[in-house]
């Protein structure tokens, strides 16, 4: 009797500064067919434009410790020094389950600690055309204060460092252009070996392989 095998989703990760767009192409990502977003859980408060369950569930510390404790994230990290965030791992268990693959919007931290965990993530990097310009889309947004935009240009600078240990870089200074680019990745990526599909494992089969 053959045992059917259970699909194991592709887990991609996307990083980038605050300000690179990376959320408005996560939205481009998740309108490839059978794509699901990981809901992340933070313990800062909601913003006025923001809702819970859509981009993040907003739980308090206790529960985040909670949480941590009972290793129900992949990963999490305190963000400068202030507010914890996380990524459940009932997320990965949910894609599963749908037989769906999963994005995950997460910091250069978080990707580190998924990639150590799941070798086969597929982790993209977002790169704004240039430092002055990432400048101006902080301010242009009107959420942070004088120091706030500070911190996050000197974080964004620490992050850049980082791009050598992502698959792939997207540069969104064109953000129709970008999102056919983070497109071809989702719909690329199915194909690699690493991720072969039922349909490829049978065909495969069939020929002996």
């Amino acid at each position: 009797m053959t045992i059917a095998r259970v699909r194991q989703p592709l887990v991609f990760i996307v990083s980038g500064p605050s300000g690179s767009g990376k959320s408005t192409l996560v939205a481009k990502m998740l309108e490839v067919p059978g794509t699901m977003f990981s809901i992340s859980s933070t313990t800062r408060p909601p913003r006025a434009t923001e809702s819970p369950g859509k981009w993040y569930d907003f739980i308090s510390e206790e529960e985040f410790d909670r949480m941590a404790n009972q290793g129900e994230f992949l990963e999490y990290a305190r963000v400068f020094g202030k507010h914890w965030y996380g990524t459940p791992r009932r997320s990965l268990e949910d894609a599963q389950r749908m037989g769906v693959d999963l994005v995950l919007e997460i910091d250069v931290q978080g990707a580190e600690q998924v990639k150590r965990k799941l070798t086969d993530a597929v982790a993209i990097f977002i790169l704004p055309p240039a430092s002055d310009e990432l400048e101006r889309r902080l301010r242009a947004r009107g959420l942070d204060s004088e120091g706030a935009i500070k911190r996050r240009l000197d974080r964004a600078r620490q992050e850049i460092q980082h791009y050598t240990e992502y698959d792939f870089l997207v540069v969104n200074d064109d953000v129709e252009r970008a999102g056919r680019e983070v497109q071809a990745i989702t719909v690329g990526a199915r194909c690699l070996r690493s991720h072969l599909s039922e349909n490829a494992r049978k065909i495969l089969e069939s020929f002996g392989g």
